[in-house]
C-alpha cells in the first residue's frame, strides 16, 4: 500500500468523515423533493398538507438532536471506560467502530434533514407534489432512525465491554497477521545477515514507525538503480539519528527526502503493518486483569487463550518463498522470539504467583510448541521455561510449585 492510499485508509475509518457525508445526503435529501416535484405526473392522487409534514419533521429534529448527545455520551463513557478497564491502546479501535459511526451519522443525517425541510417548507419551495414527495422521504428517514436505533441499542449492550473490547483487539491482530502471511516482508525481499550499510538515510523525527511505502522504495532503486536496505519494522521506535534505510550508494539530496517520506512516523503504533502491536495490546489487557486493583485472573486466562489463536495462525504460515513485488528493497525480517515475548513474557512475569494462569499459560505453549518449524518451537520453549522459572520463584505454596514443575515436564 502505497503512503497515500493508507492515508485515504487512515482518514476513512475517522467518525468525522462518515459523519459529514451522511449529513450532506441527508441536506440534499431535503433539497431534491423540491426538484423531484418536476418530475412527477400531475395526477397524483391525494394531497398532503403542509403542516402534517412539518409537524413529522419537527418530531425528527427535537428527538434526533436528544438521542445524538445521549449517544455521543455513551461513546465518550465508553471510551472511559475502555481506557482504564482494558488498555488506552485499545480505544483507536472503538472509536473506528463502523456500527457507532454509522448510527451517530444516521441521527445526525436525520437532524439535518429535518431541519432543512423546516426551513424550506414555510418558504413555498415545495408544492403539492414536492411536499408529498417530502412526506415519502420522510417516512423513509423515520424507518432509517428505527433500525439504526434497534441497531445502536444491541450495540450499547457490548460497547466498551472488557471482553468485547478484547475481541476487537484479536480481529485487528488476526488482520494484522494474515496480512502479513499474505506480504512476509510487505512485498519486499529479507533482509540479508551481511547487506551494505556504508550510505545511510537517518530519521529527522521521533515518534513510531506507522507505515512503510514499499512501493515509493522500490521506485526509486529502480530509478537510481541501487538496493535499498531496511533494517527496521513498523512499530519501531525512531529518534533523530536512527537509520531509516541504507542505500547502495551515496545519495543526494531528493533521494534522501524520497525515503524519509516513504516512512510515516507518529505518536502512536499502528495495527495495520505491525502483527507485533496486537499482541502487545492483547498482553497489556491481560496484564491490567493481573494488576492488585483489578485482580482479574480469568481475563488474563482469556487472553492467554486469544493470543494462542493469533500465533497458531503464524506458526502454521505457509514456509515457501513468495515472489517479491519489490525486488530491489530488502525489509528486516520478523522475528519468532520477538513475537512470542511480546505475547507471553510479561504476563509470565505479573502473573507468576496464580497457579490458574500459569497452568493456562503452560498448556497454551505446550500447544504452540507442536506447530512450526524449529525457530518457532526454540521460541516456545524459550518462554516455556522462563515462566515456569519465574512460578516457581514466586508461588505461595510448595504444592503449586510441585504441580506447576509435574506439569511443564509432562509437556517437554
Amino acid at each position: 500500500m502505497t503512503r497515500w492510499r493508507w492515508i485515504l485508509a487512515q482518514v476513512s475509518r475517522r467518525i468525522w468523515l462518515r459523519t459529514s457525508l451522511i449529513g450532506l445526503l441527508g441536506i440534499l435529501t431535503a433539497g431534491l423533493a423540491a426538484v423531484l416535484e418536476r418530475l412527477i405526473p400531475w395526477d397524483l392522487p391525494g394531497q398532503i398538507a403542509a403542516e402534517a409534514v412539518e409537524s413529522l419533521l419537527n418530531i425528527i429534529a427535537s428527538s434526533m438532536l436528544a438521542v445524538t448527545t445521549f449517544s455521543l455520551s455513551v461513546m465518550t463513557a465508553a471510551y472511559g471506560s475502555a481506557t482504564s478497564n482494558v488498555t488506552p491502546r485499545a480505544t483507536p479501535l472503538l472509536i473506528e467502530d463502523r456500527v457507532t459511526q454509522n448510527a451517530l451519522s444516521a441521527f445526525i443525517g436525520s437532524f439535518l434533514f429535518a431541519i432543512v425541510g423546516l426551513i424550506l417548507l414555510p418558504t413555498g419551495v415545495y408544492g403539492e407534489r414536492g411536499r408529498l414527495v417530502l412526506f415519502f422521504f420522510t417516512v423513509g428517514i423515520i424507518g432509517l432512525i428505527v433500525i439504526s436505533l434497534l441497531r445502536w441499542i444491541d450495540h450499547l449492550t457490548r460497547l466498551g465491554r472488557v471482553g468485547e473490547t478484547t475481541g476487537r483487539v484479536e480481529k485487528a491482530a488476526t488482520t494484522a497477521m494474515n496480512n502479513r502471511i499474505e506480504q512476509p516482508f510487505l512485498g519486499c525481499r529479507p533482509l540479508p545477515a551481511a547487506f551494505l550499510d556504508r550510505y545511510p538515510v537517518k530519521a529527522e523525527e521521533v515518534g513510531y514507525l506507522r507505515h512503510v511505502d514499499t512501493t515509493a522504495l522500490q521506485d526509486l532503486a529502480e530509478r537510481e538503480g541501487i538496493d535499498i536496505f531496511v533494517p527496521l519494522r513498523p512499530g519501531a521506535f525512531v529518534f533523530h539519528g536512527t537509520v531509516l534505510a541504507y542505500l547502495g550508494r551515496a545519495p543526494d539530496d531528493e533521494a534522501e527526502q524520497v525515503v524519509r517520506t516513504a516512512f510515516t512516523v507518529g505518536e502512536e503504533r499502528s495495527f495495520d503493518q505491525d502483527p507485533r502491536f496486537g499482541l502487545v495490546v492483547m498482553s497489556e489487557i491481560a496484564l491490567r486483569a493481573l494488576s492488585p486493583a483489578v485482580n482479574d485472573p480469568g481475563t488474563a486466562i482469556d487472553v492467554i487463550g486469544r493470543l494462542t489463536r493469533v500465533l497458531t495462525i503464524w506458526a502454521n504460515r505457509p514456509r515457501e518463498a513468495v515472489k517479491p513485488e519489490h525486488d530491489r528493497v530488502f525489509l528486516a525480517v520478523l522475528r519468532d522470539d520477538e513475537m512470542l515475548e511480546d505475547a507471553f513474557m510479561l504476563i509470565a512475569r505479573d502473573g507468576a504467583g496464580q497457579i490458574e494462569v500459569q497452568l493456562r499459560l503452560q498448556k497454551a505453549l505446550s500447544a504452540l510448541g507442536r506447530l512450526g518449524d524449529t525457530s518457532f518451537r526454540s521460541a516456545v520453549l524459550q518462554q516455556a521455561a522462563l515462566a515456569t522459572q519465574r512460578a516457581v520463584e514466586a508461588l505461595p505454596t510448595e504444592h503449586e510449585r510441585k504441580m506447576l514443575r509435574d506439569h511443564a515436564a509432562s509437556n517437554t
